[in-house]
């Protein structure tokens, strides 16, 4: 991964490099913010934080959070079916929030915390069709050198040679020179740790997904899994609201359409100069004038609604980078049973198939018509053990796998879950007795989970267009500034997929409002 050079840079944004704009009749600004999420939630602080006074979030669910999601269903202690971890410590503004407040899990805040608090060292237990235990040595060295090809492109060091392919691609021609490609179960093993890696990267398949362009993401220092206390996640959103005066959040208040550059529009026979150069329009009809509104919706959403939403249209450079862009589902499925049944020191189950969905002969043969739908359960890479919950185990699926999942009855994936667990370990696995599975795909205010840069995209560029403020620098001095803004994970360059990087991007955009009103105090 990429050593981040942004040190304590990003939390002084938050804390010290905001200037107050009441002094200089800024404060009645109006400014709207769609979506209550990390990127909306932080806009919203900073502004407030600045001396801004007219500041509302639009909310379109009846749910603070946006992907952030934690629940209470098995017991009292947490299931998150959003955002997982605080993924890297220095430079990173959410983990010192949570540090600050003492929200991470104590001493052991920067690992990926599967297991309850055990004298023997968990491990995961990796099983063949058939119920065979693979070797931990085999399965190390395969491991081991996924993570060295993958830390090579995360931190460009690619070749000339593999810059031109796929992630997935050019993994397989550097696992094809190593004498591991040869060795048993080799291949096997290293098609599970693609079908893993697809989690990170939300896509369907490593084959749909840049090598050369993930090199533009940085992965702070000091532990890729920061977990979280009890509280999980929702202790950071009670953080973001306890900054908030009461009535800022208006919940389930969908946004229809925004119109904007309406300063200067026909009224009858005369034109005239309005008082706002925003118009939202929700789906109940009510309307919100503003100065100012920063969209921190999802890209799946944007790719659903982007078309319609805006009047005048978005530019094309912002369509294009919307469609560019990929926005894939990554979901979980959470089993519950009665007792455990799996031995202490297993992290977690995971199924190393003979012919799984990320090997390229599979890939290729699956890459047109419905044949994949008859064994979408193979993209579930396993099954792991839950913090806090001894009995609870959390499947990961992705991609196109994840959305058809979707639209069967729970009790059918938790049936078909079970039977994988028999058939691969051999063990007396009991049935279910509560599964609960998160639907982000389907999830009509987000369409997804989180962006990645699809093979032949230029990720930078497009990364940069989405977050671009309208209008365009070619449309003024006639428009008025900074009247669309846009944030959310997907318009940083460096931090997209992550909390911090819908964090920032809501920073950035409050910030460059708070900039432009002291630039205008400034001029004579």
């Amino acid at each position: 991964m990429v050593k981040s050079n942004m040190n304590a840079h990003s939390i002084a944004i938050w804390k010290t490099n905001t200037m107050s704009v009441s002094s200089v009749g800024s404060r009645d600004a109006k400014i709207v913010v769609v979506g209550a999420g990390f990127a909306g939630l932080a806009a919203a602080s900073l502004l407030f934080q600045a001396g801004f006074q007219n500041v509302k979030i639009l909310e379109g669910s009846r749910r603070i959070g946006g992907r952030i999601h934690t629940t209470r269903p098995f017991s009292k202690n947490v299931i998150e079916l959003g955002a997982n971890w605080i993924h890297g410590q220095e430079g990173n503004p959410i983990y010192q929030l949570a540090k600050d407040h003492d929200l991470l899990v104590e001493g052991i805040s920067a690992n990926k915390v599967m297991c309850q608090p055990s004298s023997v060292t968990p491990r995961d237990y990796f099983f063949k069709e058939g119920g065979k235990l693979l070797c931990a040595g085999n399965i190390d060295q395969v491991c081991s050198l996924f993570s060295k090809l993958t830390s090579k492109a995360f931190e460009s060091e690619l070749e000339d040679r593999y810059r031109i392919l796929s992630l997935g691609g050019y993994l397989d021609a550097a696992f094809a020179e190593s004498p591991l490609a040869a060795s048993e179960d080799g291949w096997r093993i290293f098609e599970w740790c693609k079908r893993s890696e697809c989690t990170d990267e939300a896509s369907s398949s490593l084959y749909e997904v840049s090598a050369s362009e993930i090199g533009y993401y940085i992965a702070l220092e000091g532990g890729f899994f920061n977990s979280l206390g009890p509280g999980g996640y929702q202790a950071i959103l009670d953080v973001f609201l306890e900054s908030l005066p009461l009535q800022t959040i208006l919940m389930s208040k969908p946004v229809k359409s925004i119109q904007w550059d309406l300063n200067k529009k026909s009224l009858g026979t005369e034109s005239r100069e309005r008082s706002h150069p925003i118009k939202i329009i929700c789906e109940n009809e009510e309307s919100f004038e503003a100065d100012h509104v920063i969209v921190t919706v999802s890209l799946g959403v944007l790719k659903q609604h982007a078309g319609a939403m805006f009047e005048p249209a978005l530019p094309k450079s912002k369509m294009d980078a919307i469609e560019r862009l990929g926005f894939g589902t990554v979901d979980k499925i959470f089993l519950c049973f009665s007792e455990r049944f799996w031995p202490e020191d297993c992290a977690g189950i995971q199924l190393v198939w003979d012919e799984g969905p990320e090997d390229k002969a599979v890939y290729g043969s699956q890459t047109e018509g419905d044949g994949w739908k008859k064994t979408w359960f193979k993209k579930i890479c396993g099954f792991d053990t839950v913090a806090r919950h001894p009995t609870v185990l959390c499947g990961w699926i992705t991609g196109r796998e994840a959305l058809h999942m979707e639209t069967l009855q729970d009790g059918e994936v938790a049936d078909i879950c079970v039977k994988l667990l028999r058939s691969f370990t051999g063990w007396s696995v009991p049935d279910v007795s509560q599964v609960l599975i998160s639907k982000w795909g389907s999830d009509p205010w987000v369409f997804g989970s989180y962006t990645f840069v699809p093979h032949m995209v230029n990720g930078v560029k497009e990364h940069e267009a989405m977050a671009a403020p309208l209008p365009l620098q070619s449309k003024l001095p006639e428009s008025k500034p900074l009247q669309v803004l846009f944030a959310g994970e997907a318009t940083h360059v460096n931090f997209y997929t992550t909390t911090h990087g819908a964090y920032l991007s809501g920073i950035r955009e409050a910030q460059r409002l708070i900039n432009h009103y002291s630039d205008k105090a400034l001029c004579p």
